[in-house]
């Protein structure tokens, strides 16, 4: 049996049921992050065994390790849901998909130049800082300025 699987069952090398923990454990993916995307609607609830534990399928995995590589990549929940939505619906295009990804990526640079607005900003108050021993700081100033 694989040690991945705890309390689970594995039919010709194939996962067949997983429980929570070592779902957690394949995917990386913390046991209470797993709840929550089950709260909000992200991943479908796992049927239950006799005893009331969750048992996740190789489907869960597969959607997991979507969601989770989704978010490395910086999606936003929202985003993340758009892109399931059409996976779900099963007729999505590859079109539909780069529109996704086009205004992620536009996200994605104007965080990089709002960052590289604001590092250019502490590095002009902090070269106006003399490094003395004196309370009289620029920097403490300037934060308060209007």
């Amino acid at each position: 049996m694989d040690s991945d699987v705890t309390d689970g069952e594995v039919t010709g090398g194939e996962v067949t049921a997983l429980s929570i923990g070592g779902l957690s454990r394949r995917t990386g993916v913390h046991l209470e992050t797993v709840r929550y995307y089950e709260n909000i609607g992200i991943m479908p609830a796992p049927p239950r065994s006799a005893a009331g534990h969750r048992r996740y399928d190789r489907e869960h995995l597969k959607r997991l390790t979507f969601v989770k590589r989704s978010r490395e990549l910086g999606f936003t929940l929202k985003e993340v849901r758009a892109l399931l939505a059409l996976v779900d619906g099963g007729d999505y295009t590859c079109g539909e998909v780069q529109d996704l990804t086009l205004k992620h990526l536009r996200d994605v640079r104007d965080k990089i130049a709002d960052l590289q607005r604001l590092e250019v900003t502490l590095a002009e108050i902090s070269d106006k800082c003399a490094r003395g021993t004196i309370p009289d700081c620029p920097v403490i100033e300037t934060l308060f300025r209007d």
